[in-house]
């Protein structure tokens, strides 16, 4: 059976910046669930960031500008915790490459979690095009990244691979 990361957040978990979370009510999730599918992750956390913890964005670029260096993730006093969150990205990685996990659904807007969309760096509100860091390592890697607005596309990509595996026995 395939297995789904999924952002801790999304689980209800108080994980987030501000020690809350973004609990998702989703049928399919709900699914998972039940069936043992789902693999909790909070890459933050994994990075050894506390709860609660400062607000964190990405410095221009996104998450594959963090990884190869090229910029940094900064909390909102100018702190550098890239370190943290490629900590983070690299235990996720491990995690899903161990239980061999099918696909991410991840928090969308997150420095790390991101697949669509992040924070600018300027701590305003505004979303730009880009993906956080753990979905960026993950993708790398082959792990498809979907966001919380896309459970019903995330379903049908593993009843793809479910349905494939199938025809191959």
């Amino acid at each position: 059976m395939f297995k789904v990361l999924i952002s801790a957040c999304l689980l209800g978990e108080p994980v987030r910046y501000n020690g809350t979370s973004k609990r998702t009510v989703s049928d399919i999730l709900e699914s998972w669930q039940k069936a043992g599918r789902v693999i909790s992750t909070c890459p933050e956390v994994a990075g050894g960031m506390p709860v609660p913890r400062r607000r964190a964005e990405i410095d221009g670029g996104d998450g594959a500008d963090v990884l190869q260096g090229n910029t940094f993730v900064v909390d909102d006093c100018g702190v550098d915790v890239s370190t943290e969150f490629i900590a983070g990205a690299n235990k996720v990685l491990k995690t899903a490459k161990n239980v061999k996990v099918a696909l991410a659904v991840l928090k969308e807007g997150s420095p790390s979690c991101g697949s669509n969309t992040i924070y600018n760096g300027k701590f305003n509100g505004i979303r730009v095009t880009g993906m956080g860091v753990t979905a960026r390592l993950l993708q790398k890697n082959g792990v498809p990244v979907f966001n919380e607005h896309q459970f019903r596309e995330a379903d049908l990509f593993l009843k793809g691979l479910e349905d494939g595996q199938k025809s191959q026995s």
